[in-house]
């Protein structure tokens, strides 16, 4: 991996935008997000809000083995089918907390809704997954929380031998 350059997978949890009902908007303005860090952007996605159909796509990208991080946005509150947070823990082999708990109380200078976010980060092998909120903008606010932490999360995954010069 060249240094910092991370590459994406991006997907949307919308039964609304799945079925065409609605433009996805949230996905072009992550997108935008991350471009401009100079990472590619290697898979993008929108599917409904099913835990079965989240629970595959998940497993499929994160073990493909072309993916640094899996990013999702949507179905981290609490509608009945937000399952984004059930479908993420059943694929992930070890929580990453600091990174929810981050977004969480970031968010909160911004809404009091952030402490309805459900939303959970972890990891899959060597790939980070992490749940970010469906409204394009408070998807884009919470990325910005955790961008400067990604590349260096990515090293440790990796076990890059630099990686430890960069606590």
């Amino acid at each position: 991996m060249a240094q910092n350059t991370l590459r994406i997978g991006l997907l949307i949890a919308s039964d609304r935008s799945a079925q065409g009902v609605r433009p996805d908007l949230t996905g072009p303005a992550l997108e935008e997000c991350i471009q401009s860090q100079g990472w590619i952007l290697i898979r993008r996605d929108v599917q409904p809000d099913d835990a079965a159909i989240l629970r595959e796509t998940l497993t499929a990208w994160a073990d493909r083995g072309d993916l640094d991080v899996i990013l999702t946005s949507g179905g981290t509150g609490f509608s009945p089918r937000d399952v984004t947070p059930e479908a993420t823990r059943a694929v992930i082999q070890r929580e990453a907390p600091g990174l929810a708990e981050a977004m969480r109380q970031a968010s909160q200078a911004v809404t009091p809704h952030a402490m309805l976010s459900r939303a959970v980060a972890g990891i899959r092998d060597r790939v980070l997954i992490v749940n970010l909120p469906g409204s394009p903008k408070a998807a884009v606010e919470n990325l910005q929380i955790i961008l400067p932490v990604l590349p260096h999360a990515v090293e440790l995954l990796h076990e890059e031998p630099d990686a430890e010069k960069h606590h």
